[in-house]
């Protein structure tokens, strides 16, 4: 008995779908990389996993916004070089404090993320891992191999 072979295409996304891929994928890398600092720094503390949930999509949704409003000053100043680059600093700087005190605002005792160096590495551990994941998923889409079904 010969088996048919399927057509596995993958549809067309649409614009939420990759919102929603985006969203879901940085939150579960951020849920890696928060948990891994628990785990291996003893500054870092959160309470529980379901609270480093909550923790990552803070974390995502404030550096959403702060990334949003470095490229609007950005582009706002792009003329202006150097006022651009002290601005963007400025920005990235004053960011971590807002960090800070939010988690601290939500979470109370239940968060610990340690002062502000260890806040910065956090910072850019999550976006270190964020954008290697990036690279890799980027790269296997560069890949000329022919797709095989996989057997049924």
């Amino acid at each position: 008995m010969a088996k048919e072979k399927q057509n596995h295409t993958i549809p067309h996304t649409t614009k939420s779908q990759m919102i929603f891929f985006s969203w879901a994928k940085d939150i579960l890398i951020y849920v890696i990389v928060l948990n891994l600092f628990v785990e291996f720094s003893p500054v870092v503390i959160i309470d529980s996993f379901t609270i480093s949930i909550f923790t990552a999509v803070l974390l995502k949704i404030l550096l959403e916004i702060i990334l949003f409003f470095e490229h609007k000053v950005s582009d706002f100043f792009k003329e202006k070089k150097v006022l651009r680059i002290f601005l963007v600093w400025l920005i990235m700087f004053s960011s971590k404090f807002v960090i800070l005190e939010a988690v601290d605002i939500i979470f109370g005792l239940h968060v610990e993320l340690g002062k502000f160096l260890n806040v910065i590495l956090l910072v850019v551990a999550l976006m270190l891992s964020r954008q290697v994941f990036r690279w890799i998923y980027q790269g296997l889409g560069k890949t000329k191999r022919p797709h095989k079904e996989a057997p049924v």
